[in-house]
Parts: C-alpha cells; structure tokens; sequence
C-alpha cells in the first residue's frame, strides 16, 4: 500500500510516466520558448546584440544549474521520505531548502556583480560587446534570488508527482515574461526602451512571479512550508540531505555550460557571428530537447518514492520504457531538424555566416539527441536514487574527456564543424556508457528481492 503523499509507488507504470511527463512537456517547452523568444526579440536589436546575449549563455546556465542541482536535491530527499510516509519531516525538509537557497542567491549574486567584467573578457568579449553584456547580467544578477528560490521550491512539490502544478507555475511564468519582453526591450505602450537590460528585467519579473506562485502552492495547496524555527543541528542535517545530491548535481549540470563557455570561446576565434550562430542554434536545440528535459524532471520523483517503498522492479521497468522513448524519438528530431535548419536559423539572423554556423550545428548534433536524453533521464534516476557521484562521472567523461578534446582536435581539421562533430560523438559515447551504468546497478538493488523470492518459492516446492 502507497504511503501517504506517495503517488506513484502504484499503479501502471507506463501510465504514470506519462500523466508525468506530458503535462511537464508543456511547462519546459514554456520555459524554453521564453529563451528562444529573448534570443529572437534581441536579434532585432542587432548582430551584436545577439553576440553579447550569447556570450552571457554559458554564466547564466551556470546560476541556473546551480538551482537545477539544488532543485534535484530536495526533490529526491523529499520523495524518498514521502515513500516511506513521513510528512512531518517532509515539511522540515522544504522549509529549510528554501531558506539554503536564499543564502546561496545571496552569495552568488555578490560574486556575479564583482566578476562581470573579468569573467566575458575570460570568454572572449570586447571592448564593443562588453557594455551590452553588463547591462544584462548586473539586472540579471540583482534577480537572481527569484531564480534560484522558486526552483528548490519547485523541487519540493516535484517530489509529489504533481507535474500539472509546476507545469501551470512555469507557463504563467513564460507568458509573463512574453508580454514584457517587447515592452521593455523596445519601450512600447509608454515603457522606456531599455534593450537587453529590458530582456533581463522581463525575465526577474516573471520568475518574481514564479516565485509567488510556488510560495502559495506550497504552504497553502500541499502544506508543505512550516514556520517553526528549528534548532540548528535540525536545520544543518536537513542542509546535508539536500546537498548530498544538491552539490553533485548541481556540478553535473554546471559541467555543461562551462563547457560550453570554452567552446565558446573556440569558436570566437572565427568571429562574433560563429557565437551568434550558434547561440541562436543552441536555442533551438533546447526546444526540441523539451520531451527529454521533461522525462528527466519527473524520473528522478518516480525512482526515489518506489525506492522509499522497496518497489525496485518498478523502477527497472521504468527505466526500459524511457530509454525506448530516447532512441526512436532521437530518429524522429535528427530527421525534422535536418530538414527545418535553413528556415529556423532564418527567423533569428540575415547574415550568411551566423545562419551557415547555426544550419551546420542543427544538420550534424541532432544526429545524437537521442543519446544526450538518455544521458539526462539516467543522471536524474541516480539522483532519485540518493546515487549523485555516477551521474557526475557521465557528465564529467561527456563534456571533459570527450567533448572538450575531440572539440578541439577535429576543429583542427574541419573548422567550426568539427567542434560540432565533437559534440555528437561525445553524446553517443556517454549515452551509452551511462545506459549500461544504470542498468547494472539497478539489477543489484533487486537482487535483494529475487534472492528472497527465489527462497520462498523453493520453500513452496519443498512443501
């Protein structure tokens, strides 16, 4: 029998990781449009424009990995404890992560505002592009609490299952920052034209909103948020928990846009409209990545509650049905993207060279989509485990012993597309390695179980 709060230790399988996943698919891909809708209202603005908001790509993702991490953290904590039917400590848990992520939002948006000038330098930014670049991050920066806060507190209710919840929050959340986008960039119906920094306040105010929205859902619809203060040895232990897979994760997402600031870097080397090109292309990629990004938020949720309860075979077969799900459907994204490159990379630039750089990285890394979702469903499902060390080794072999290298070397040869060649060997190499990881750890958390099962039937034939 299910414990309390614990929704998906029954039932079917399939069933749930659809009810999951679906309503996810539509809250990402908001979340994502939103990105590619400031990409494209700022690639009005001018190519270089465009170049300094994609400089600011790799800093951004960064922060906002951070709160993905902390976000996994609290929710695989929270829904192992909810699968062993302890709510008491579930509201202890969600409390104190949030106030955790208030302090690190504090931290890092004092490191952000101190570094800005040192760290796009680094990435290799201008003298032109440089001011355009601080206009963004220091509004950007000075919100960064209404990023990371909502997240941790999203993870909370992420826990539960309750995938139409979140979903609802991030599409209020996009439309929000839709609407403003085009008043604040370009100064419509009385506003005043701020450019990119207009685009940085449209998103704070959104994700302020966002904020809000979680607030309510989780003190007023789950009854999640307790104001008792706790003692300190109580608030640091719940801290531990948290970060036990809270820091591994947010390393293993945080792996990827420093990768990608020094790929960035690379292909500075052949101008500000390579970085221009594949920024744009880079957001695209996110969008038709949305099912995966949506598979991988709520596995982690399904594994740590059937974990909680001892449901193991459950969580093998929902992991054969995901990675089924990753390998057709990464057929199916190569072959439409090969095909929409050239009118895609249209909407965002008229300059041959950013559509050339953008068309070449959509006709050549969609090719292992399939492998980089199956890379994110599986990182997720050892952190639903409490297992965050493994994933952080896929993520590490992936952008560091793979991506970085052949990046380099075969740019050697072949230019901008090789460090795009790269990028899709090291997705088929991880994806596979990180497949057959967790396949075999899984098969050890049931032998426990068949090993029992054997014994009472064997008893059973005995009698």
């Amino acid at each position: 029998m299910a414990s309390p709060g614990a929704t998906l230790t029954e039932g079917p399988v399939r069933g749930h990781l659809v009810a999951l996943t679906v309503p996810m698919i539509w809250g990402i891909a908001a979340i994502m449009s939103l990105h590619v809708v400031d990409t494209w209202f700022v690639a009005q603005l001018g190519e270089r424009h465009l170049a300094a908001m994609s400089f600011t790509f790799p800093v951004t993702f960064t922060l906002v990995s951070l709160g993905i991490g902390l976000m996994a953290g609290t929710a695989s904590v929270i829904s192992r404890v909810l699968g062993q039917g302890d709510i008491t400590r579930v509201r202890r848990l969600t409390t104190d992560a949030a106030l955790l992520g208030t302090a690190v939002a504090v931290v890092f948006t004092a490191i952000g505002l101190l570094t800005i000038d040192g760290v796009f330098v680094a990435l290799g930014a201008d003298e032109e592009i440089l001011p355009l670049i601080r206009d963004y991050m220091v509004t950007w920066y000075a919100g960064f609490f209404f990023f990371l806060v909502p997240m941790v507190g999203l993870g909370a209710v992420r826990a539960t299952g309750d995938s139409r919840l979140q979903s609802r929050i991030m599409i209020a959340s996009a439309l929000a920052n839709l609407i403003l986008d085009p008043l604040l960039i370009f100064g419509l119906a009385g506003f005043p034209r701020m450019e990119l920094q207009g685009a940085a306040l449209a998103t704070v105010i959104a994700r302020a909103l966002s904020f809000a929205a979680g607030y309510w859902a989780l003190h007023y619809r789950k009854h999640f948020v307790t104001h008792t203060i706790p003692p300190i040895a109580e608030f640091l232990w719940s801290c531990r928990q948290v970060l036990r897979v809270g820091l591994p994760a947010a390393g293993t997402n945080m792996i990827i846009p420093l990768a990608t600031g020094i790929i960035v870097a690379l292909l500075a080397r052949h101008g500000p409209n390579a970085v221009a090109g594949f920024g744009a292309a880079t957001r695209i990629e996110q969008i038709v990545l949305v099912p995966y990004f949506a598979m991988s938020s709520m596995i982690g949720p399904f594994v740590g509650q059937n974990l909680g309860a001892g449901q193991y075979a459950r969580i093998e077969q929902a992991l054969e049905l995901s990675g089924r799900f990753c390998a057709a459907s990464g057929v199916l994204i190569a072959v439409v993207l090969a095909a929409a490159a050239p009118l895609l990379m249209g909407q965002f630039a008229d300059q041959p060279e950013v559509i050339h750089t953008g068309v070449l990285y959509l006709w050549i890394v969609p090719l292992s989509f399939g492998m980089a979702g199956l890379v994110m469903v599986v990182n997720a499902a050892f952190n639903g485990l409490g297992l965050p060390l493994p994933g952080v080794a896929v993520s590490v072999t992936r952008m560091v012993l793979l991506y970085l290298p052949l990046a380099w070397l075969l740019s050697l040869w072949w230019g901008i597309a090789g460090v795009f060649i790269g990028a899709a060997l090291a997705n088929i190499l991880s994806g596979v390695g990180a497949w057959l990881w967790i396949r075999r750890v899984c098969r050890r958390l049931g032998e426990p179980v068949r090993s029992v099962a054997a014994s009472m039937e064997a008893e059973d034939v005995n009698r």
